[in-house]
């Protein structure tokens, strides 16, 4: 389930609440509870259709190796995004579709899209910025006036995603560089939002520093030397520093304390990350 991960899907729906005005914490909690389900149903669903191919390149993980049977994750991986969705429904019509599409792009990537070199980084980047307006769904009517504000993890979680297909093999110094001028694009995006309504940059800044300060030097390492290790270290400070990013917003839109209050999640994230694989 990659449980460290899964505070990162939280602090998503933390920041996207945020931006929708702080409506009210019944449903903060339950799009919480939607979205680490389907986050969670997601990455078992990614081993399920993985596990041949993890039988030859990481046999150790839990399919591969018999300590899961393959059709009790198949079963538990769509129970989790079926709970995501019904918790969902208990928020809004509108949460109810987007935990429904980011249910039918994680399916799609898993089964279909991943090997695209394409379609698969759309994919993923796809489902984090539906979660991100998944939080934002808090407050329906400001889905129309707040989408923009998905490009920023999709851009994010597109540089990381296509980073990662060479984890295993190690990867090329083009598509390292793509990676790392992607991620400045959504530093710049996150400055850029001071010209937006509602949206304080001096409360923000800080994140944004630390984000950048955070990522771009593993990125660059990668970028030097595109070895599996060093693509594994800078893919995991990616995945561990979208806390950051989301800090970032949830401070423009609500205050620095807001913002350093979900920063605090990437304390609960690190700690999880050293007993359970990220990647």
């Amino acid at each position: 389930m990659r449980p460290a991960n899964l505070v990162t899907a939280a602090a998503d729906i933390v920041a996207g609440f945020a931006a929708a005005g702080l409506p009210g914490y019944r449903s903060l909690g339950l799009l919480i509870g939607s979205s680490v389900a389907l986050y969670a149903g997601g990455v078992v669903l990614n081993d399920v259709f993985d596990a041949k191919l993890d039988a030859i390149e990481r046999p150790e993980r839990p399919i591969p190796s018999g300590a899961i049977p393959l059709r009790n994750a198949a079963l538990f991986g769509f129970l989790c995004l079926a709970i995501g969705a019904a918790l969902a429904a208990l928020v809004s019509l509108s949460s109810l579709i987007l935990a429904a599409l980011i249910a039918a792009l994680a399916v799609s990537y898993d089964w279909l899209f991943k090997p695209h070199a394409i379609l698969g980084p759309i994919a993923m980047a796809g489902c984090r910025g539906l979660n991100l307006l998944l939080g934002i769904s808090s407050a329906p009517l400001l889905l129309f006036g707040r989408w923009y504000l998905a490009i920023i993890p999709f851009v994010y979680i597109a540089a990381i995603t296509i980073l990662s297909r060479g984890e295993v093999h190690g990867g090329s110094k083009t598509v390292s560089w793509i990676a790392l001028q992607m991620n400045g694009l959504v530093i710049l995006g996150l400055l850029l939002l001071g010209f937006t309504p509602a949206f304080g940059i001096l409360a923000a800044l800080p994140f944004v520093l630390l984000l950048a300060w955070r990522v771009l030097p593993p990125f660059f390492g990668a970028c030097q030397d595109p070895s599996p290790g060093a693509i594994r270290r800078a893919v995991i400070a990616g995945v561990l520093s979208l806390i950051t990013l989301d800090s970032a917003l949830a401070a423009g839109y609500a205050g620095i304390l807001y913002g350093a209050c979900t920063l605090a999640l990437s304390l609960v994230a690190g700690a999880i990350a050293r007993l359970f694989a990220v990647t």
